[in-house]
């Protein structure tokens, strides 16, 4: 009975995803696997959306036909998260698991860090830059088969692993401040603060531009976010001393539900200490989905989009994409019995 309770205790956490999709709440529920928040519907959503206005004329009119897919499936990869298995790891990299974080020793390949560290210790402390190299290529792949749901499915996915790559709390096994007691700051970071203060970033990244070595693009990023973690952690550290546990805290209603959220007066001096760095990161997240999305079409032999603008997702392809996403929430209802 208890293994049934727990299981389906995590289904109704990740359903709640597809039905309120907000992950602003100060204190995330904790499962017994460790639960890795992610940057929230919301910024998976706006940097995907913004990638779009980055790209060249010759990609343009496909991708703003789409942009509504595009920003809506963003969050694929964290509805899977709990139902496709190897998913999880996917999303972060616990470069402090490493005996040197240093630039010069980890292995850039997956084959190499394979050889070196096993795919089992891989995936306990995370794959993210190695799994965008992966994506990278199916996404050109997808481009040369001008393989218009492929193109989209796999586009939508990299701009959520290479979001993730640019979280500095995705760079470490202190992803949710659970070692320094200062739960609840994923969240806090990735969601609140873009919520609250996003509106007033400056998204104006430029046009994109071609990757020449996607491997050391991915790995730039994670080593930039790892470095601006001292400071996330430091930062919010130094203003609950200021603050205390009382003011630190508010309550917010959302979907019909009250929930307990860090203050907006906690949030907006957190957000001034941090002077910018996470509208750097959303603007950095935005820059790279763009150079990568024309990286991937420059290498595929830049094929003809506006041709495949013009033609729509047949009802077949949308029925299977709904087929595909029912399934995910399918597996995370099968209950097991206590005899499984």
């Amino acid at each position: 009975m208890l293994i049934q309770m727990y299981y389906l205790f995590i289904c109704v956490q990740v359903v709640s995803l597809y039905f309120f999709q907000n992950q602003a709440v100060a204190t995330p529920i904790r499962y017994a696997a460790p639960s890795r928040p992610a940057w929230g519907f919301y910024g998976h959503q706006q940097i995907n959306r913004l990638a779009v206005f980055t790209l060249p004329a010759e990609m343009m009119p496909f991708f703003k036909k789409h942009i509504g897919y595009l920003t809506d499936n963003a969050v694929n990869p964290d509805k899977r998260r709990y139902a496709v298995v190897g998913e999880a790891p996917r999303h972060y990299i616990d470069l402090d698991m490493y005996p040197d974080t240093s630039k010069a020793i980890l292995p850039r390949y997956w084959k190499e860090a394979t050889e070196q560290y096993g795919e089992d210790t891989l995936a306990m402390h995370g794959i993210v830059p190695w799994h965008i190299q992966l994506v990278k290529y199916q996404l050109t792949e997808a481009f040369k088969e001008r393989n218009i749901r492929r193109i989209l499915r796999v586009a939508a996915d990299l701009g959520h692993y290479i979001a993730d790559a640019n979280v500095p709390l995705h760079t470490t096994r202190n992803y949710n401040g659970q070692l320094t007691g200062q739960e609840g700051i994923h969240g806090f970071w990735e969601s609140r603060l873009p919520e609250l203060f996003s509106a007033d970033y400056d998204f104006l990244v430029g046009p994109a531009d071609y990757v020449y070595s996607p491997q050391k693009a991915a790995w730039r990023a994670v080593f930039q976010a790892h470095a601006a973690l001292d400071s996330v952690l430091l930062f919010e550290r130094e203003l609950t001393h200021q603050f205390g546990e009382a003011k630190k805290y508010s309550f917010e209603e959302r979907n019909g539900i009250t929930v307990k959220v860090f203050s907006a007066d906690f949030s907006q001096k957190y957000h001034a200490k941090l002077r910018g760095q996470v509208e750097r990161q959303m603007r950095a997240s935005v820059k790279m989905v763009g150079d990568f999305w024309y990286t991937c079409w420059v290498d595929a032999g830049q094929p003809d989009l506006r041709t495949l603008a013009a033609l729509p997702i047949s009802e077949e392809e949308q029925k299977a994409d709904e087929a595909e996403k029912q399934s995910w929430l399918k597996r995370l209802l099968n209950v097991r019995s206590e005899s499984d």
